[in-house]
């Protein structure tokens, strides 16, 4: 097989995931090829709130202290802010609120307490139904669009390679390796392989005997016109995430799932839902300032949800040279780790940073065979 037909490492999937890792493996010097049913970034990867904060995630730290960095590492803007407000108008979330920062508080990360004074003054979009908040001075935001195609330019500039339009149809295995993957745009060779496809990872890995549970469901999201700009873009509230963009728009989410089927080539349709009309609703009770804004657009992408919520990030024992990535709706925050943990799962095997011992997919061996039935999560 010739060279233009190969690369030493063929990452399936072009989201933040998959061209987060194909980026560190093209830093180390690895010839790296990128293969996408799509385009880049076209389902949630492009389309989320762009949060930076997963405190409960293995990867928090190593999240922490890339984001800084990633438009100088890349060498393009991903429009990245630090700090966060997250603001209640109700004791029970503010409750919860204060727990929240006493986790990150324990993790060694500066969290303040805010009265409804401060929220105010912090957040000029807030009302006077506002009764406190937190203000977290790491994590923060970044623009989704921006940072998907950051990757993929940081990518290409290192000699890496991105092929659209070419949905995988099956992979080669033998003698316990894969070998060789088949898209719809010819076949590849391969000395590595990395699975970050969303919700098709887990039908690309059926073929190979590894049975991966996850449940696909569309994220939607409003987007308004804009309001004027914020000191701290990153705002959350009311059960809803989100930003405001350096042009002042107000791009939010935080409904509840809309549980889909899809196939190996996405949903049959992508239809506007009466969940805009929830999302403007609870959005306008949040920033009640704003509530004359007109929702100028939506978009949704599709994510996938494992039964606990938390992500897959194994290099298998077979085939053995297959590392397997599935973030459960939290991929774009954690997508500077995610991508350095899997560059070491694929060339050193085992992940420098983190303990990546409870993300196996084998902790879904006994799970009942009807589980999405039992959690709801199945498509009207």
């Amino acid at each position: 097989m010739g060279a233009a037909d190969s690369a030493q490492v063929v990452v399936v999937g072009a989201g933040v995931t998959g061209l987060s890792a194909a980026w560190w493996l093209a830093r180390s010097g690895v010839s790296v090829l990128v293969l996408d049913k799509g385009v880049v970034g076209w389902e949630a990867s492009g389309r989320n709130g762009g949060g930076a904060t997963h405190y409960h995630s293995p990867l928090f730290h190593e999240e922490q202290r890339l984001w800084p960095q990633m438009d100088e590492l890349l060498g393009y803007s991903t429009e990245y802010r630090r700090g966060r407000i997250i603001f209640a108008l109700n004791e029970t979330h503010l409750e919860q609120y204060r727990k929240m920062a006493a986790i990150q508080r324990g993790l060694g990360y500066p969290v303040d307490d805010l009265d409804a004074r401060q929220v105010r003054e912090a957040v000029p979009l807030a009302g006077d139904n506002a009764i406190g908040g937190i203000h977290v001075h790491v994590g923060g935001h970044a623009n989704p669009q921006r940072t998907v195609q950051a990757y993929a330019w940081a990518l290409q500039d290192l000699g890496g390679r991105i092929v659209q339009h070419a949905a995988v149809t099956g992979v080669t295995v033998k003698g316990g390796r894969a070998i060789e993957v088949q898209t719809t745009r010819g076949a590849f060779g391969l000395d590595s392989l990395v699975i970050a496809a969303g919700p098709q990872t887990g039908m690309l890995l059926t073929p190979l005997g590894i049975d991966l549970p996850l449940a696909p469901a569309r994220a939607e999201m409003i987007v308004t016109e804009p309001a004027p700009l914020m000191a701290i873009g990153g705002v959350d509230g009311n059960g809803l995430y989100g930003r405001q963009t350096l042009r002042g728009n107000l791009a939010y989410g935080g409904g509840p799932h809309e549980w889909i089927d899809v196939d190996e080539t996405g949903p049959a349709a992508r239809p506007s839902t009466p969940l805009l009309r929830n999302l403007s609703r609870r959005m306008a009770e949040l920033l009640p300032k704003a509530a004359h804004l007109r929702v100028i657009r939506s978009w949704a992408g599709v994510v996938e949800n494992t039964p606990d919520g938390r992500p897959v990030i194994e290099r298998l024992s077979s085939p053995e040279n297959v590392t397997v990535a599935t973030m459960s709706g939290v991929g774009f925050g954690l997508s500077p780790a995610s991508g350095h943990a899997i560059r070491d799962l694929v060339l050193d095997g085992a992940c420098s940073f983190a303990d990546l011992g409870k993300l196996g997919h084998e902790r879904f061996a006994n799970l009942p065979s009807d589980w999405r039935a039992r959690l709801g999560w199945q498509s009207a």
